[in-house]
């Protein structure tokens, strides 16, 4: 995918797909997507739903530890979109 592609905005029903396909067992996680969206969801590109969607094939638990920094991705999810969102999740309000 080149670079023009991944900056493209989501449309509208993207984003409501991705946001969907984005809930989460653990409310914890939830709270800090829902913010996420609330925040940024007009904003977000191709490359933020593909690293978003890497972080979703994680479990709970490794999500939240992720979120709250207790880890740092590593392997496959050591890539720069899956550091833009957790950057974004993580900005402090």
């Amino acid at each position: 995918m080149s670079s023009a592609a991944t900056d493209q905005l989501l449309s509208e029903r993207e984003r409501d797909l991705l946001r969907w396909r984005s809930r989460r067992g653990l409310v914890e996680n939830d709270l800090f997507i829902e913010r996420f969206f609330t925040t940024y969801g007009s904003q977000l590109t191709q490359r933020h739903a593909a690293g978003l969607s890497a972080l979703m094939e994680l479990s709970d638990n490794d999500l939240m530890d992720l979120f709250l920094r207790r880890k740092e991705p590593e392997g496959d999810l050591d890539t720069a979109e899956v550091h833009e969102v957790l950057a974004m999740v993580r900005k402090p309000l």
